[in-house]
């Protein structure tokens, strides 16, 4: 009988970190910033389709990095824990903090147990109370460790870049365009150079806590972000779709001629008369009764 082959606890600990932590750092960066009247999530996310930020419950919000299935698990685990929650007790009784400990039982049991690999993601969850020193930003790594973050934070590929970035620049009490355009100058921060990143390639969504609805969560629309960062990211898309606007007017105005060539051009006698315009404000007219 052969002995069976051991492995110190130690080693696979450290070896199962290591496989999270090469998954997590393929993704792209996400950062989360605390401005005057909430909190902004904003990542490069080309898909329009694939979440990366979503909404848990009323004044909470999660976002995630890493493998999309198993953040989408979890976020649906999120969704249905508060949704029991506040159908059985109250609604005030769904909190942030109630759901990152619920994360990080989850993620921390999935982490130390052989039986399956580790969970390549880390998380944030927010919460929004009713003024800026009541916010909670809670940040969970893939084996279940909890940390209170305060103005900002980064997670995913590149996080210390941005982090760093964020360091040197964050300000308290910022509004929410001022908050916006530093997240997107610190997603586009490497070590070596700064790039720009295109309005249509953003996902960005806020918890604002001026918005008169319970439901306090809402993403901010590629045109809303055009206008907000302006010449940063508006400006190279703008210049794009000049070109085929002008293309597209000439093959009309081509056109237009070929057809008046061929069917030859009425004069202005011959024209027909353009019907009389309505007095009611565009109001379609009404049709007369049928006998």
């Amino acid at each position: 009988m052969s002995t069976p082959f051991y492995v110190s606890p130690e080693q696979l600990m450290r070896d199962r970190a290591d496989f999270a932590r090469k998954g997590i750092s393929r993704g792209r960066a996400l950062v989360s910033l605390q401005f005057a009247d909430g909190i902004v999530f904003a990542s490069e996310n080309p898909s329009a389709a694939l979440h990366k930020v979503s909404e848990i419950y009323d004044r909470i919000a999660f976002a995630a990095v890493g493998r999309y299935n198993e953040f989408e698990n979890l976020r649906i685990a999120g969704v249905r824990l508060a949704d029991m929650r506040g159908y059985a007790y109250d609604r005030r009784d769904v909190t942030g903090r109630g759901l990152a400990n619920a994360y990080a039982q989850t993620l921390g049991t999935i982490f130390s147990s052989g039986g399956e690999k580790p969970y390549e993601v880390e998380l944030f969850v927010g919460e929004i109370g009713d003024s800026a020193a009541d916010d909670q930003l809670y940040r969970l790594t893939y084996d279940g460790q909890v940390v209170d973050e305060h103005g900002f934070a980064a997670i995913g590929g590149a996080a210390e870049a941005v982090g760093g970035y964020l360091k040197e620049r964050y300000t308290e009490g910022a509004s929410l365009e001022d908050a916006i355009k530093l997240a997107v100058a610190a997603l586009g921060h490497t070590d070596t150079d700064d790039r720009e990143i295109a309005a249509k390639d953003l996902e960005v969504a806020v918890l604002d806590r001026n918005r008169t609805q319970p439901r306090k969560f809402r993403r901010i629309r590629p045109a809303t972000l055009v206008e907000i960062l302006g010449a940063v990211s508006g400006t190279a898309e703008l210049e794009d779709a000049k070109p085929a606007a002008a293309e597209k007017s000439a093959a009309e105005e081509t056109a237009t001629e070929d057809s008046a060539e061929k069917s030859g051009e009425k004069s202005a006698d011959e024209a027909p008369l353009a019907p009389p315009a309505d007095d009611d404000d565009g109001e379609p007219p009404i049709a007369p009764p049928v006998d």
